[in-house]
């Protein structure tokens, strides 16, 4: 047992922060290396060398031998432009794959402290400890999968370590170590992992099983929450003007999808605690909502497959097979209506916030939790549609899901609802940052003091610690706000952390989990601080949507139904707005490379949408005016000459009077309805005209890449030129 001295010497929450962020730097990288040695196009030529062919089909074999990858063996094979070609082109790969294996280790050190310590997790008490301990598993598992899938990888370090071999004279020094890993993780990743998680059960399963509560008040159907009114700031007129108050204020906007993720692949690897019944309700609940879970961006892992694979394969898990093929059926069967009618929900709660925010700013101040629980579960429905529209269900069974129900023509709404959200609390940022400055002030300083006095002494680090985060709430003032100062709290939320590691540990003098009103009064203010200097980042957090940037075939596929659909219209401009999110997919300091790809994604989504919509709004114009001139025609005197004809013969019909006389159609008659819902070809165009005009002129300028994107422009170039052409006698 590690003494509390030595877990503060060790650093876990510092490590806990720096592993993580690493971690999704190198997701991103292997992410790269993975795309980039799967198409033709990018991969390194040395792949295709003729000399190589049997170099690299032997290495890629089953019977890969690591320390037949020497010039000794294959040196004969390989001449100095070959050698230096392959030093080159993949160079940047295999020390992707160094790092990686450094990474491993990091996080078996950093975990074998974490079990050494027995720190507690909990997620409703020492939620960024928790959530940062289980970020690292997750990462740590999806990179291990990704890693499995990465094509001609052994053949990649086997070539590398030939040329370094010719041009050094020994083997370079990683490669012993990434061969024996390449090997172990080749065919059975997830056994792999699983047998190295044995060690770290009890903690692992402390922080998922705190999961329960939070997961299952989160994850209820739609007529769960339309019969709880859940998310209705209106619902309650009479404490509208209350501040929204959690004792689990953080675990209130956290994403979904990431607790489903934590769930399904944490107890994979402690599959044995699945003995637990807590256990086992709460992986099945995970595993019916879902038959895909993303690993990273467009990588996704088709979970009950990957399951029911690993199960066949241990003795006594019959039992245990046949519940998750149940929990399969269930999710191809239930899941697309499940988040279906939660999309439908969303929409309408979306727009009712959205007006009420729009109409009365104020109210974001003490609702802000509601607004941010909103984007968060409207990103994860959105995240969830894109995962398995773009990956259908690999079954043969007779239960399928129904394509149907995968396909939904009013996305456009709630993906516009998202960005007029999240615009409105960008754009009175200043309100929440007066209203929480005075509420860290007022209220959040005098309660901690009274907590704090209620508490058994403190040694002299802890009173530290927390006097510091105390001194920052008392330096407020609203002086800072109306001078639009900075804010800088990212100290005092690295202090909670510490705080929340050094009292978790099993023999500390102070213990978190004793004193829960202080954990919920500093989760609550963390929450605080981060809508006065954080609200940015946490908007991005909660409501990024640079996934689509993955997805492009599907993003083009929703923007042309849009437009084909005219009830939509107005919500089309929620797809260049889109285009902004996607830089926050840039790890900057592990992967900066891809920032020009990406931006350049970005602009030239960003343009053609712009122009399609500016193309159909001037078509509608173009339609519009040729009704017109239809209609000024229609009351010449050239067509009274059919009139009178018509009135001539009817009066030479005599006796035949019952005789239907022919048609004709007087100017006026098409303003004349029988009923409201009757729309003729002019109404619709009008429609058309007003949304599509509504889309353009929804926003002034989309910063996209340091692009300025001026809708209205686009409109006017483009209408300049049609009417240029139609006067020039070219036709529209």
């Amino acid at each position: 047992m590690a003494p509390a001295g030595q877990v503060r010497q060790a650093r876990v929450a510092e490590k806990l922060t720096i592993l993580n962020d690493r971690g999704v730097g190198l997701l991103t990288r292997l992410y790269d290396m993975k795309k980039t040695l799967s198409n033709a196009e990018t991969r390194p030529s040395v792949f295709g060398e003729r000399s190589l062919e049997g170099v690299i089909k032997a290495m890629d074999s089953r019977k890969f031998n690591p320390n037949s990858c020497s010039s000794q063996t294959y040196g004969s094979s390989i001449n100095a432009n070959v050698k230096n070609d392959i030093l080159k082109s993949l160079n940047q790969h295999y020390f992707t794959m160094v790092d990686m294996i450094e990474f491993k280790d990091h996080v078996g050190e950093l975990l074998v402290i974490i079990d050494a310590s027995q720190i507690h997790f909990d997620i409703s008490i020492n939620f960024d400890l928790t959530k940062k301990y289980l970020d690292l598993v997750v990462t740590y598992v999806s990179m291990m999968l990704i890693v499995s899938k990465i094509e001609d990888k052994r053949a990649l370090l086997g070539l590398y370590n030939i040329a370094h071999e010719m041009q050094h004279g020994n083997q370079e020094t990683s490669f012993p170590r990434l061969a024996q890993m390449m090997i172990d993780y080749h065919e059975a990743p997830i056994k792999k992992m699983c047998e190295e998680f044995v060690p770290h059960v009890k903690q692992l399963t402390f922080a998922l099983l705190s999961l329960k509560l939070i997961y299952q008040r989160r994850d209820l159907s739609a007529d769960q929450w339309r019969s709880n009114q859940y998310l209705s700031i209106i619902s309650e007129s009479n404490k509208l003007m209350e501040p929204a108050r959690s004792e689990t204020v953080p675990c209130e906007y956290l994403s979904l999808d990431l607790m489903q993720k934590w769930v399904v692949l944490g107890f994979l690897l402690i599959h044995q605690q699945l003995a637990e019944p807590t256990a086992l309700e709460l992986w099945k609940q995970a595993l019916s909502t879902s038959w895909v879970i993303q690993l990273w961006r467009d990588e996704v892992l088709h979970v009950h497959v990957i399951i029911e694979k690993y199960f066949e394969r241990l003795k006594g898990y019959e039992k245990r097979l046949r519940e998750v093929k149940e929990c399969h059926q269930k999710a191809l069967q239930d899941a697309p209506i499940l988040h279906k009618d939660r999309r439908k929900y969303l929409r309408m709660a979306m727009k009712e916030m959205n007006l009420l925010f729009a109409d009365q700013p104020g109210l974001l101040g003490p609702k802000a939790m509601f607004a941010f629980m909103m984007l968060s579960h409207a990103r994860d429905e959105v995240e969830w549609l894109l995962r398995h529209a773009n990956n259908l269900p690999q079954t043969k069974g007779k239960v399928k899901a129904n394509p149907d129900d995968l396909n939904d023509r009013q996305l456009p709404e709630l993906l516009f609802y998202i960005e007029e959200l999240r615009g409105l609390v960008k754009k009175y940022s200043q309100v929440l940052q007066r209203y929480y400055v005075q509420y860290l002030k007022g209220f959040d300083v005098a309660e901690l003091q009274q907590v704090l006095l209620g508490m058994p002494p403190l040694s002299d680090e802890l009173s530290g610690i927390v006097m510091s985060m105390k001194r920052s709430i008392d330096d407020l003032s609203l002086r800072q706000v109306e001078e639009t100062q900075n804010f800088e709290f990212d100290g005092m939320r690295l202090d909670w952390v510490r705080l929340q590691a050094y009292t978790s540990i099993h023999n500390t003098t102070l213990r978190l989990q004793d004193h829960r009103t202080l954990a919920k009064l500093m989760n609550t203010i963390i929450f605080h601080t981060k809508m006065v200097d954080f609200l940015d980042d946490l908007v991005d957090e909660v409501s990024d949507l640079s996934i689509y940037c993955f997805h492009t075939t599907l993003f083009e596929q929703q923007f042309r139904q849009c437009m084909e659909f005219p009830a939509q219209h107005r919500f089309s401009v929620a797809f260049p707005l889109i285009c902004a999110h996607f830089l926050t997919a840039v790890h900057p300091s592990l992967c900066p490379e891809e920032r020009h790809s990406i931006g350049q994604t970005s602009v030239q989504y960003c343009n053609w949408f712009l122009k399609e919509m500016s193309d159909e709004l001037n078509q509608v114009i173009t339609t519009i005016c040729e009704e017109q001139v239809l209609l000024n025609d229609g009351v010449l005197p050239k067509h009274c000459v059919h009139k009178i004809q018509l009135d001539t013969k009817r009066v030479g019909q005599g006796k035949n009077k019952n005789r239907r006389p022919q048609a004709f159609r007087t100017p006026g008659e098409e303003s004349q309805r029988k009923q409201r819902e009757d729309f003729t070809k002019l109404d619709k165009l009008h429609m058309a005209l007003t949304e599509l005009s509504y889309a353009l002129n929804y926003c002034s300028v989309i910063q996209v890449w340091g692009h300025g994107f001026v809708p209205r422009d686009f409109f006017m170039h483009n209408l300049e030129g049609r009417f240029n052409k139609a006067l020039a006698g070219n036709g529209p």
